[in-house]
């Protein structure tokens, strides 16, 4: 729980950070001698040293070095990069999507176009909207997935994580819940037999059901059977 919401914090800052760099690369990063404003800048004040200009980036600790006549989306992309360099684990979903293939989310594209456009019970959608919906479901799966291929993550005494069994989820059938599962001897939900498996083959302790990691494995697994017609009590 405690990685997801410093994800979630950290992904705020990187927004507000691309945000300031943008507005340092047309013109507000301060020179030895600022004019005189009402506004206040977000961004740290610039020391120019010989050809260059180095940056206080907006983390307020780690420091950049750019041409001092490089302006516009290149200033912006200069401080980025910096910035990336200096928090390499800022982009923990995109290699997790790579590592393991990750789904995509669906479409949600059509709630902007022609009848799909109105009416909808809580307002009327932007492209952010949609964004949004996709980056926020992406991390919980990829959360999912990190906890899925780890043994440490799953608190596992062993060194088993549920992919040893399980290569991309398979054979997990979350589809099928809510079922009769012989093992438990009654009818389970997929939280059930994920936690009959951390305790079992992982031997680990089961999950709060509730838990923010149970629900990002849940997220993961159905994720990856994306497409899948549901028949629940299945065998």
């Amino acid at each position: 729980m405690k990685r997801m919401i410093h994800d979630t914090l950290k992904f705020a800052l990187a927004g507000v950070l691309g945000a300031c760099f943008f507005v340092a690369a047309t013109g507000c990063v301060q020179q030895e001698k600022p004019v005189q404003t009402t506004t206040k800048s977000c961004c740290p004040p610039a020391v120019q040293v010989g050809g260059e200009e180095v940056v206080t980036t907006c983390d307020g600790k780690n420091k950049a070095k750019i041409p001092k006549d490089l302006t516009g989306k290149g200033r912006a992309d200069a401080l980025m990069d910096q910035w990336r360099r200096d928090h390499p684990d800022s982009d923990w979903v995109q290699h997790e999507k790579e590592a393991h293939a990750l789904k995509p989310p669906a479409d949600n594209s059509a709630v902007l176009k022609g009848d799909q456009a109105k009416g909808h019970a809580y307002g009327e959608f932007s492209e952010t909207d949609l964004l949004i919906w996709a980056r926020e479901t992406e991390k919980m799966v990829a959360e999912g997935s990190r906890i899925f291929h780890s043994g440490d993550a799953l608190g596992s005494t062993v060194g088993v994580s549920c992919d040893m069994c399980h290569p991309h989820a398979s054979n997990t059938h979350p589809e099928t819940y809510p079922k009769f599962q012989t093992q438990l001897g009654r009818v389970v939900l997929l939280r059930d037999m994920i936690n009959w498996c951390i305790e079992n083959p992982v031997r680990g302790k089961k999950l709060d059901p509730d838990s923010p990691e149970m629900r990002a494995l849940e997220a993961y697994i159905l994720s990856e059977r994306k497409g899948v017609k549901m028949d629940y009590g299945k065998h």
